[in-house]
């Protein structure tokens, strides 16, 4: 474990070190860049630091509808509704979910926002698929990651195509999908209604892709409504309202950072010697490895990469290499000749 004193950007001094750094999951690397820090800093001017009140309160503030609406017509859901966290938006809608006549099904690599309890996580499609089938007639609710990071599912969604979707109830997390991927940034809701399940929620975080402290669920403006007056949304602090605010400023930003994204990603696996060492979702930046040997050989050469147990301990070790908008031309291509050079990665 190593411990910094500030948000990592594309390089950490460690004990008069440098590194570059190629981890985490700020994509477009907003929490460092200057002018989205200015809008931030004028929105956090005029709605304060934080909003500890209820939604439900008889006083509110507009920007959350404004912000809302801003996010459905960038995913193009019917309606949204935001949350303080992924993690939260995920909880509401797994708690909403968690009830006697629903059959839950959890698909592999499943993150931990959308469970609840100890419910089982499938370790292949197939299992998941034959139990499908055997619970036909019930009301069936199906909880997948849309960024697996061994690109089982986006952006073409394969193990989804196999089932009868129109009688199953989808619920994504997008976490690593909203603002880098899709049009716009839109991530993967508008290709998901488009494969006709019986209803689509969607959840997720908006700090890895859009850089702010929040969450959001979308889906159908009814079951929006519904999740609205629930217990679990009325007694939870809402997102920072100056966040929300900084995220539809933000906008022409994000058409620029997404762009860099994408040709440094480019870059990247045009100079990779081989690229095939990696599991990867096309068209997105990270590249996941289970050689556990190559995170130490690239800190030897100035590179730090993600590499931890994910979410305890006890968990397996999750090694990749993230690139963001943040990273020159130059960091990519170090990154790469140093890659090309090691023996490991070139014999696999």
């Amino acid at each position: 474990m190593i411990t910094i004193d500030e948000f990592p950007g594309r390089a950490i001094t460690i004990d008069g070190k440098d590194f570059l750094y190629f981890g985490g999951t700020s994509y477009l690397g907003l929490q460092t860049d200057t002018d989205f820090q200015k809008l931030f800093i004028k929105n956090i001017k005029k709605y304060g630091t934080s909003y500890s009140a209820s939604r439900k309160s008889n006083i509110r503030i507009s920007i959350f509808d404004k912000a809302e609406s801003y996010l459905s017509n960038t995913v193009g859901s019917e309606s949204c509704i935001t949350m303080s966290s992924g993690y939260l938006a995920g909880q509401l809608v797994c708690d909403y979910f968690s009830k006697a006549d629903y059959k839950l099904y959890y698909a592999p690599n499943t993150h931990s926002a959308l469970l609840r309890g100890k419910q089982e996580v499938y370790q292949n499609w197939k299992q998941l698929e034959t139990d499908i089938l055997k619970h036909q007639g019930e009301k069936q609710v199906i909880f997948l990651d849309s960024i697996d990071f061994n690109g089982s599912n986006y952006p073409g969604y394969k193990p989804l195509q196999k089932l009868a979707l129109e009688n199953i109830i989808l619920v994504i997390d997008d976490s690593h999908g909203i603002g880098i991927t899709g049009e716009n940034g839109g991530g993967s809701f508008s290709y998901l209604q488009s494969l006709q399940p019986k209803e689509l929620i969607v959840t997720c975080s908006l700090g890895k892709g859009f850089g702010i402290q929040a969450g959001a669920i979308f889906g159908r403006q009814s079951i929006i409504e519904n999740l609205k007056e629930t217990q679990f949304f009325g007694g939870s602090s809402p997102a920072t309202p100056a966040a929300l605010a900084t995220l539809i400023d933000a906008h022409s930003i994000f058409l620029c950072k997404r762009d860099l994204l994408n040709r440094n990603t480019a870059l990247f696996l045009k100079n990779l010697a081989n690229p095939l060492f990696f599991s990867a979702s096309e068209r997105h930046p990270t590249f996941s490895f289970k050689n556990e040997q190559l995170a130490t050989l690239l800190e030897e050469n100035g590179i730090l990469v993600t590499n931890f147990r994910y979410p305890t301990e006890v968990d397996d070790l999750m090694s990749r290499i993230v690139l963001s908008s943040s990273h020159e031309k130059e960091d990519i291509l170090k990154l790469c000749k140093i890659l090309n050079t090691l023996s490991i990665y070139n014999t696999q």
